[in-house]
């Protein structure tokens, strides 16, 4: 029988100690609560960073192909060849799927106002899972279904600007020699929450682009892909480099975005710093608890040392006493912390300024192996800790701790 571990169950739940019991229900506190804010803060984290990132490639995709020419224009330059192009880029392994695309800049005018916006053209291979997911109001347009669509897809933003509705006609005027003008109809209206995307962005089929350049039918202005692992997202850029040909290039998501990819990398670093704050919280409670768990029982260390116990069999006991104490701190700390998170993601009780963070309610996203990698850092770590506090038991004289009352 391990007599170390059984000394340890019989102490535990023991009262009749003056100043452990307070500083034991402390040290559970302790590591309870680090571990909720810890469990917490990732899964708001990790919420904002994929709700972000799904905004930004529903738009832009994984990856863009275009002509090198084209740089960050919102002035597509033709690209020809579009189905041999496809047929070549997916023969990369992680391709999800390829859609066409072309944007050109024009201005919207109507009664009293004027704004500058980007018409993005799309064709029928368009995936319109996004745009369903921000869909307020009206329908998507049948991209590159029927011929001469007038059809348009806006943002809730601009319709405020330009006091425009669902069913509502405007001109758009495109500036090239000679001014062209398109009447277009708003059959429905998105909200995204990205004011990059909103303030500008029009939807239409990708025939008005082609007729105001004087393309044929199938140039497009470049290729949208999307991947299977946002993780595979620069050596899958990088092999798709290799396939196309020297006048086009590739630009990832990434590319095409730092600033709002900066932010979010921004948001890693401070969860890192409340993570490692949190871990060194519990740590430092659990170590002031032992100690003074060691220092109340010191008349049982000094009768175990007179009974020939080693000094690692008694420092086991303690060690053993706080180990039980840190899972139920840790048990507590899961209960607390994922039940709040799952209230969050059923109900969204707290919300959010959507002009600045991008939508309207805190998200929540609980991922498993987060979880299992902050409980067991966290159990690591405290263990670890607890082993030198408990050295001072070989320091206890074994006389002197019996005559200590």
């Amino acid at each position: 029988m391990n007599i170390s571990f059984f000394i340890a169950k019989r102490l535990i739940g023991k009262n009749e100690y003056r100043f452990s019991k307070p500083s034991i229900r402390i040290a559970i506190t302790a590591v309870s609560l680090s571990l909720a804010i810890m469990l917490i803060s990732l899964a708001i984290i990790r919420g904002f960073q994929n709700e972000i990132t799904d905004k930004v490639i529903g738009f832009n995709s994984h990856i863009q192909v275009s002509n090198f020419l084209n740089g960050n224009s919102y002035e597509s330059t033709i690209l020809k060849q579009r189905d041999s192009l496809k047929i070549l880029i997916s023969e990369v392994k992680g391709i999800k799927h390829i859609q066409s695309f072309a944007t050109k800049a024009g201005i919207i005018k109507t009664d009293n106002e004027i704004q500058g916006v980007v018409l993005k053209g799309l064709t029928s291979d368009f995936d319109t899972t996004f745009l369903k997911n921000i869909l307020l109001e009206g329908k998507i347009p049948n991209f590159g279904k029927f011929k001469n669509s007038n059809e348009v897809l806006i943002s809730q933003t601009i319709a405020k600007k330009l006091n425009l509705n669902i069913g509502d006609k405007f001109q758009m005027y495109f500036i090239q020699k000679p001014v062209r003008v398109r009447k277009l109809k708003i059959i429905g209206i998105y909200d995204s929450g990205v004011a990059e995307f909103d303030e500008i962005l029009v939807l239409s089929d990708i025939e008005h682009i082609q007729k105001l350049n004087k393309w044929d039918s199938n140039d497009v202005g470049g290729l949208e892909i999307l991947i299977n692992n946002f993780d595979q997202l620069e050596s899958i850029n990088e092999e798709i480099y290799q396939k196309i040909g020297y006048n086009l290039n590739t630009r990832t998501v990434i590319d095409n975005n730092p600033q709002l990819f900066d932010w979010l990398e921004l948001q890693n670093m401070n969860v890192k710093v409340i993570l490692i704050l949190m871990l060194i919280v519990g740590a430092i409670n659990m170590v002031v608890a032992l100690l003074i768990l060691i220092m109340e029982r010191s008349k049982l260390i000094g009768i175990l040392k007179a009974l020939g116990s080693k000094n690692w069999e008694i420092r086991k006991v303690f060690i053993y006493h706080s180990l039980y104490l840190i899972l139920k701190g840790m048990l507590w700390g899961n209960l607390l912390g994922l039940t709040l998170c799952l209230i969050q993601k059923e109900f969204n009780l707290i919300e959010l300024d959507k002009s600045i963070y991008y939508m309207s309610y805190v998200p929540i996203d609980i991922n498993i192996l987060n979880i299992l990698s902050i409980n067991f850092g966290t159990f690591i770590l405290c263990w670890v800790t607890l082993i030198i506090p408990s050295y001072l038991i070989s320091k206890i004289n074994p006389i002197k701790a019996i005559q200590f009352e």
